[in-house]
């Protein structure tokens, strides 16, 4: 990404407009491979963000994929819930995804949960976009919050795979993942920093009703800004955009002005006014109907 150039991105998973961006919500397409189904029903999401994916509903993945480029989309994000052992059953997926890749010129974006070697290999032979996975970097908010049994070293694991494979790495820290506090974060972007991500996406807890975290309150706005800013230095360069969840309100407002005044390389669905926020800062902005780091 160009210095001196901030990123906007709207991937469609949500109506989103402001009086400084109306994007196309239709560019960019979110599927769900299981439905609104996940085994794991982590305590931040229990499985609320599937709700807004489409679902297969029995389709095949290729013919989904179809139906929205021929409504005008250029990309997809693959999704779905987690098996018992963290994984997102793509694998059995891949073959449509290549055709979307191949037959429709598809951008695409996939979540594999803690992928596996075979899918790690046969993601790497369909050139996607990204392999987009949670890094937490905590024992404790592994097993209490995604309810799993595995070490902090799983997640280092799986990036290798990715990489091993040539699959572009796509980490995301969920700052404020344990119920509001940090804990793991700092151990997670020390991972990340040993490898060679495309991009890192930091995202904010963003209490969801319906889930054991609705009443958690996220955490403190300076820690935030405090780790936006460490990021920036552990990765200089690396793109680092703040993704889609976070905060509503005037806390989003806050959350995205310490972004642009961390020198993030872009945001997703930015607050009303931080357009011109980072014009006042020396900032070109650029917009994408798409997922971060999504450039067509």
């Amino acid at each position: 990404m160009t210095s001196g150039v901030i990123h906007f991105y709207a991937p469609g998973l949500r109506r989103y407009r402001t009086s400084e961006w109306v994007p196309d919500a239709g560019r960019f397409v979110s599927i769900s491979v299981t439905g609104s189904s996940c085994a794991l029903a982590c305590d931040h999401c229990n499985a609320k963000v599937l709700e807004g994916m489409r679902p297969l509903a029995g389709a095949r993945l290729f013919d989904l994929c179809a139906d929205a480029a021929a409504r005008g989309a250029r990309g997809v994000l693959v999704s779905g819930g987690c098996d018992r052992r963290g994984r997102v059953p793509l694998l059995r997926h891949v073959p449509d995804l290549g055709r979307a890749r191949r037959e429709l010129g598809l951008t695409v974006r996939v979540h594999p949960g803690l992928v596996d070697e075979a899918t790690a290999a046969a993601l790497g032979d369909i050139d996607v976009d990204g392999a987009m996975l949670d890094i937490i970097g905590a024992e404790e908010t592994i097993r209490d919050v995604y309810h799993l049994d595995v070490p902090v070293d799983e997640y280092d694991h799986a990036m290798d795979r990715l990489e091993r494979y040539s699959v572009p790495l796509v980490p995301h820290i969920v700052l404020g993942l344990h119920y509001g506090k940090f804990l793991g974060e700092w151990t997670a972007l020390e991972m990340i920093a040993r490898h060679r991500p495309k991009l890192l996406v930091l995202v904010v807890l963003m209490p969801l009703y319906g889930t054991p975290m609705a009443a958690a309150a996220p955490p403190p706005i300076g820690e935030i800004g405090e780790f936006f800013v460490t990021a920036r230095r552990a990765l200089p360069a690396t793109p680092i955009a703040l993704g889609c969840a976070r905060p509503l309100g005037p806390a989003k407002r806050a959350i995205d002005r310490l972004a642009v005044d961390a020198g993030l390389s872009g945001i997703a669905y930015p607050a009303e006014g931080i357009v011109a926020y980072a014009e006042a800062r020396g900032f070109t902005p650029a917009f994408h109907d798409a997922c971060c780091g999504v450039d067509w």
